[in-house]
């Protein structure tokens, strides 16, 4: 009986909204140059998905991320990941990269979309928007199509020993 009741009570809850790392720094163009589409993504889930910017960097001091976000105008929540926790948990290797969790299942790392073929080498446009394209098929009960792809961007391999 009593397990009959903890099974019902687990599938009786509303599973957890997707948060969406984005891991940043204060100084990488490429993650400066993705500022506005990281807000427009912020914005348009606002009420389905939390967006945390990861500063995983040392040097970027608590006065460093504050400029950086009035520079960028950032609303968004902030964490410091200086012992990089996040970014061993995740296998981040660059920023801008995101890892999407579900509670404690990652769904989804990556890049936030194609725009960057290579470093140095920039469409005018992204083809394909794989962070929104996750959260869509999140939002609507489906399956994520695919859970990793490879972020474009300045390395973070000095950081993670």
């Amino acid at each position: 009986m009593l397990a009959a009741l903890v099974l019902s009570a687990l599938l009786l809850q509303v599973p957890s909204e997707p948060t969406v790392y984005v891991f940043t720094t204060t100084d990488c163009p490429i993650s400066n140059r993705y500022a506005p589409e990281i807000q427009r993504l912020a914005a348009k889930y606002h009420d389905k998905a939390k967006f945390v910017l990861v500063y995983p960097v040392p040097s970027d001091t608590p006065e460093l991320i504050r400029e950086h976000k009035k520079k960028f105008a950032y609303s968004i929540e902030s964490i410091r990941d200086t012992d990089q926790k996040l970014v061993k948990m995740t296998r981040v290797t660059v920023t801008p990269e995101v890892a999407v969790m579900v509670g404690d299942d990652m769904v989804y790392r990556g890049r936030i979309d194609d725009r960057y073929v290579e470093l140095g080498k920039e469409r005018l446009q992204p083809t394909q928007r794989d962070l929104e394209s996750t959260l869509d098929a999140l939002i609507a009960g489906k399956r994520v199509a695919q859970r990793e792809t490879r972020a474009v961007g300045c390395i973070l391999s000095d950081l993670v020993k």
